[in-house]
């Protein structure tokens, strides 16, 4: 059976990163956009991650231009814009599509258990320990609104 663990993908600065270092912690995986009515959620996914990181709570950051072409930026661009704009430091990795014949295998499996296209920039999923998706939320859902969920997962 699939987990996290199966996938490595590039970081925003080109490095590769085996999911499976974050094997056992509860883990948000995010697609996220620079130009987005919803990009100011960056400052509750860190929040998140500030609070509690040290509780096994890892927040991935997968930057998405498929909406709206809202992350129209390179990776420097968009490196910079989220630690200037919104001091994020959560791991963000390389550009990907979510959505389609080219999306990432990480979102097809992704949306295996919870299936449906991916309405819009900042759809989130909940990992759990056990490297499994645990909870799909849509973009609309502000990182404070999955606060209790996470408490209670950890």
């Amino acid at each position: 059976m699939t987990t996290l663990s199966d996938f490595t993908l590039p970081r925003l600065d080109g490095q590769p990163q085996a999911l499976a270092d974050y094997a056992g912690k509860l883990v948000m995986v995010v697609n996220t956009a620079s130009k987005c009515g919803l990009t100011p959620q960056y400052e509750g996914l860190e929040r998140l991650w500030q609070t509690y990181g040290d509780r096994g709570l890892v927040v991935l950051g997968f930057p998405c231009n498929q909406f709206g072409e809202q992350e129209p930026g390179e990776a420097r661009e968009i490196a910079e814009f989220c630690e200037m704009n919104y001091g994020v430091s959560f791991p963000l990795f390389a550009k990907l599509e979510v959505n389609g014949e080219a999306a990432s295998p990480l979102y097809t499996w992704l949306k295996q258990d919870f299936p449906g296209e991916i309405e819009w920039n900042f759809a989130k999923f909940l990992i759990g320990r056990d490297g499994r998706v645990a909870a799909r939320f849509a973009p609309g859902v502000t990182p404070d609104e999955l606060e209790s969920e996470i408490r209670a997962a950890l």
